[in-house]
């Protein structure tokens, strides 16, 4: 009897793609990873966990503004008589969203809720959880990264888009992919459809700091997960005892950078390859940009849209905007 279990091409392309992005990326000089593979299930996990801490201001300023400003965004956002998709490129938990979810489903207004993740573990666990937390939604996840999962949504239904790209992932991206990123959500809207986006906005640099560098240390935890990650997956042998993750935050552009470094000469092998590390040689694991309002407002003109509303925590330490495809 045959015993091995058979994986689907889907799980074999993604498979194949880690391999190639990682070996890339550790072959590279600087080093570097693609943190959108950060989420596993141990990864979302740990992300809830830095959600809570008190550091981490950005959850906090965003859950004020989606429980405060809900009623402003509603007006805003129920412009359809005829319905709409709700689209969430990153859904994660779906904390914040649900606040403006259940807004929509109690006052009856007619749309279609599409949250899309790479995370299986996150798509799962929103089927299971947000219909007893929200009952009567109409909710289809999509597993996918941002615009395979967009492409897919356009193909099941012509209804107009609203797309909620929160948490500040923006900022994940420099400013020039992410003015990229904003040109190519615009190309597959139609004029009219909305964008509501997160953006973290420029404040106290220590603030910033330490949001990314918190004393119980889970930020540490998180980035070094990924190295469990591709141990597990590529058959790696990465010693996490020999890595430690330092944070940088340049208040002159607004970047806050994230990276492990090597705290010894060592060889890590990793898919059947070896990789060289130095002492302190550092790999950089993610960014995360913070911007002030006009250049957010920049953000939205330079990539086809018009902004339409600023909604602002009571620190004015984070913004989501409503733009209108034109």
């Amino acid at each position: 009897m045959n015993t091995e279990t058979e994986s689907s091409p889907e799980t074999y392309v993604l498979a194949e793609q880690i391999k190639v992005d990682v070996l890339t990326g550790l072959s590279a000089s600087p080093k570097y990873m693609h943190s959108k593979y950060f989420y596993d299930t141990k990864g979302d996990e740990l992300f809830r966990q830095i959600m809570q801490i008190p550091e981490y201001y950005l959850t906090d300023c965003e859950m004020e503004i989606f429980k405060d400003r809900c009623m402003d965004m509603l007006n805003t956002l129920s412009a359809f008589p005829n319905g709409f998709d709700l689209i969430e490129l990153g859904a994660g938990d779906a904390i914040k969203s649900s606040e403006l979810l259940k807004c929509l489903v109690h006052n009856d207004i007619n749309f279609t809720y599409y949250p899309i993740d790479i995370s299986g573990n996150v798509i799962q666990l929103l089927h299971d959880e947000l219909p007893k937390r929200i009952p009567g939604i109409d909710l289809q996840g999509i597993q996918a990264e941002y615009f395979e999962g967009l492409k897919e949504v356009v193909s099941r239904s012509d209804r107009p888009k609203i797309i909620l790209l929160l948490g500040a992932n923006i900022g994940n991206m420099p400013p020039d992919e992410a003015l990229e990123f904003c040109t190519l959500l615009r190309e597959q809207l139609l004029e009219g459809d909305l964008l509501l986006i997160g953006f973290d906005l420029k404040k106290d640099p220590w603030v910033i700091f330490n949001a990314y560098n918190d004393q119980q240390g889970v930020t540490e935890q998180f980035n070094l997960n990924l190295l469990t990650r591709i141990n597990r997956e590529l058959a790696a042998d990465f010693n996490l005892q020999n890595f430690r993750h330092y944070e940088s935050y340049d208040p002159t552009n607004g970047a806050g950078k994230s990276y492990l470094f090597s705290k010894t000469n060592q060889t890590v092998t990793v898919a059947g390859e070896e990789i060289l590390f130095e002492e302190n040689e550092c790999i950089f694991m993610e960014t995360s940009h913070k911007y002030s309002l006009k250049e957010v407002d920049h953000f939205a003109l330079k990539s086809g849209f018009e902004p339409v509303m600023h909604l602002m925590d009571s620190k004015k330490w984070f913004t989501d905007v409503i733009w209108k495809a034109v």
